[in-house]
């Protein structure tokens, strides 16, 4: 479910080498999937019943933290009370269910956040997002939960929320942009984050909270210059912002996820913010 969204692009692909994948969308974009909005309990339930999935990847939210803080009751709706409709018929059908969340549930006031370290949201997002993994975890214990600060890649299709379209639409234009020089990240890309998910979904033994991210953390706009200088921009195109902007919602300073039970769960190895960032252009033209 978000199958349409950034992140949904990447996991569809990652699925399909592995699962008989069915779409859910709003409005479904492709043979196949099928409608399902999570706010309704009736189109839920009906998705169910055309599906009857053995796995639920949801993924839908409103995850605009900007959107989120100007209208707390629809991000409520969306983020707590439609992913409880989607647990409760995960669990009624004993479906096996992982869900997506960020490390915007906690404050960032301090450097690196185990999954077990208590959260402490500074926004209406982070909260809702809380109060998901919450329901997730009390519906269906055998669940997943995935958490990431900052994902990065091009998007399959226009009109996602990609950081990196959105960068790269602004720079092609000639237009600068600014990003925070005290909000560190360690990003991960959305490839490498689905065959994560995909990993962990598939294997019925494995449940609770996994952080996902690079081994480094860096400011938004270190990330971006650095993007900018991969993809062959001037410097000038990225500004330092250092001073809060007027009716943005507050975000945590150092959401930097520490990923050890992850990398010990899947033998894995961390890459760095470089290499995320280096993964972004495999394969661009």
């Amino acid at each position: 479910m978000g199958a349409g969204g950034f992140l949904g692009g990447y996991l569809v692909q990652a699925a399909t080498d592995r699962f008989e994948v069915v779409r859910g969308e709003r409005i479904p974009s492709a043979l196949g999937g099928v409608r399902i909005d999570i706010t309704d309990a009736s189109s839920v339930g009906l998705a169910f019943e055309i599906a009857r999935p053995d796995i639920v990847l949801l993924l839908a939210a409103i995850s605009d933290i900007d959107r989120c803080e100007a209208q707390p009751e629809k991000a409520f709706a969306v983020n707590v009370q439609g992913v409880e409709l989607v647990a409760n018929v995960c669990a009624r059908v004993n479906a096996r269910l992982l869900f997506t969340s960020t490390a915007a549930v906690f404050d960032g006031r301090k450097h690196g956040y185990r999954e077990e370290d208590g959260t402490n949201p500074l926004s209406v997002y982070g909260a809702t997002k809380v109060r998901a993994e919450a329901v997730v975890r009390a519906l269906v214990p055998a669940a997943v939960v995935i958490r990431f600060s900052l994902l990065l890649g091009f998007a399959k299709k226009a009109g996602t929320n990609s950081m990196l379209d959105g960068l790269y639409a602004n720079w092609e234009a000639g237009k600068a942009v600014a990003l925070s020089t005290s909000e560190c990240r360690n990003p991960i890309h959305a490839d490498s984050v689905s065959q994560i998910m995909i990993r962990l979904v598939a294997d019925d033994r494995v449940h609770g909270v996994f952080h996902a991210g690079a081994c480094d953390s860096i400011s938004r706009y270190e990330i971006a210059m650095r993007l900018a200088a991969r993809a062959g921009f001037p410097d000038h195109l990225v500004q330092p912002q250092t001073t809060p902007v007027a009716g943005r919602a507050p975000r945590g300073e150092d959401q930097f996820l520490l990923t050890e039970k992850l990398q010990k769960l899947c033998r894995m190895e961390v890459p760095t913010c470089d290499q995320v960032i280096e993964r972004c252009f495999d394969g661009a033209a």
